[in-house]
């Protein structure tokens, strides 16, 4: 039990994000606002650079009830969560993390798939597929990411039933800051669910058992709170940081939903 609440707490905290840099830039009215309308621009300095067709439209009708719940997330991470990752990067050596990391991501995949086939890219979720079977048998498990390399060439594709739901139109709803699960909206609070029950529902144990999701949930907790580490700095220094994670996360949540759009002009 104080495992499985320690792994959420470190999800909380570090939810990385899949694009590059952190954000700096952050609109000056605070509230149920929306992030602003431009990405922020430019990599110097350490600016977020995350582009999206279409706008985030989240609102935010709970922000007091959010930044509390954000500033005491920030409070556990300082006091415990963020020392216990760092501690847990200084020990683990770099190979095993990846290690960790390649077989809980190849592990994914079966979302992944399910995904790009309800979103009608059958290419997509061929090559998903394909991944999954190579990384599960010459990747030893998934431990290496063999499928990413010559000749197979097999990108890692990040994909959910929240990216699902927003690219058949359905819209974020409202902002929420939630203590053991960190930045969300309705909307992918219900495709997260969703991604949760896969293996469980399609493979039953181990996955859906303590013993499994327990220690699976603080490894990748811990490492991902350690990779994100720089980037919550940044955001911690930046002017407003509750309003500076709201907008990176409804950023980086727009750009991969669009990104599947933009998958459309080429192979589906």
């Amino acid at each position: 039990m104080v495992a499985a609440v320690f792994a959420a707490q470190a999800s909380a905290i570090a939810a990385p994000p899949a694009v590059n840099g952190v954000a700096q830039e952050v609109e000056s009215q605070s509230g149920s606002g929306v992030p602003p309308s431009d990405p922020a621009a430019g990599s110097d300095g350490g600016e977020i650079v995350v582009t999206a067709l279409h706008h985030p439209t989240a609102t935010d009708p709970l922000a007091h009830v959010n930044e509390k719940s954000f500033e005491a997330t920030q409070a556990v991470d300082k006091a415990f969560v963020g020392p216990v990752a760092l501690g847990y990067k200084h020990i683990v050596p770099k190979p095993v993390r990846l290690g960790i990391r390649n077989v809980l991501g190849n592990l994914h995949q079966p979302v992944v798939f399910v995904n790009f086939l309800l979103q009608g890219k059958p290419g997509k979720s061929g090559e998903t597929a394909a991944r999954f079977a190579i990384n599960s048998t010459v990747g030893l498990g998934g431990l290496l990411d063999v499928a990413k390399r010559r000749p197979f060439n097999l990108p890692n594709r990040p994909n959910g039933f929240g990216d699902t739901l927003g690219y058949y139109g359905i819209r974020p709803g409202a902002y929420l800051y939630l203590p053991l699960i960190g930045p969300t909206t309705v909307r992918d609070l219900i495709g997260g669910t969703l991604d949760r029950l896969v293996l469980p529902t399609a493979v039953g144990k181990p996955f859906g058992q303590p013993a499994y999701t327990a220690p699976t949930g603080v490894a990748s907790a811990l490492d991902s709170r350690a990779e994100f580490d720089q980037q919550l700095r940044d955001i911690r220094e930046s002017d407003d940081p509750y309003l500076a994670r709201r907008t990176l996360y409804l950023r980086k949540r727009q750009a991969e939903i669009d990104g599947l759009h933009n998958h459309n002009k080429n192979q589906t």
